[in-house]
């Protein structure tokens, strides 16, 4: 009887072992993951920054040289074409300022993949605990 006591205590201990084996693999493949996804993001973050430096650079620099052009041209009306272009340039900032916000917006949950992962890695680990306790 002993014997076999012994015998489920190895048992039970290599059960136990590769339990451990497999949670450290399946946290490194998770962490594996969660860092390409923090990439990813870092580098989506750097694009948008970039885009709007050039967005708002080119735009500054546009809207000066129309303003000008349409002041030189209708000189006689100077006060009137400066008026229209400040309301128009104003109301258009506010339109861009809308979309580069709806823009920043995300239609998933930021580590949506990593948080699915983990999850299933759970309910793996549940359903089986609740297989070996079954099986006692």
């Amino acid at each position: 009887m002993s014997d076999r006591s012994g015998r489920g205590n190895s048992g039970l201990f290599h059960a136990l072992k590769s339990i451990v084996v497999t949670l450290l693999a399946s946290g490194k493949t998770r962490l594996e993951l969660l860092g390409n996804e923090l990439e990813a993001e870092k580098l989506r973050a750097i694009h948008l920054i970039l885009m709007a430096q050039g967005m708002v650079f080119c735009f500054g620099v546009c809207t000066l040289l129309i303003v000008a052009l349409l002041t030189a041209l209708f000189w006689d009306n100077r006060l009137l074409v400066l008026s229209v272009s400040t309301g128009l340039f104003l109301v258009l900032s506010g339109v861009f300022f809308a979309l580069f916000k709806r823009s920043l917006q995300r239609p998933e949950q930021v580590f949506a993949t990593s948080i699915a992962e983990l999850k299933e890695d759970l309910r793996q680990l549940k359903e089986a605990v609740g297989h070996e306790s079954a099986a006692e």
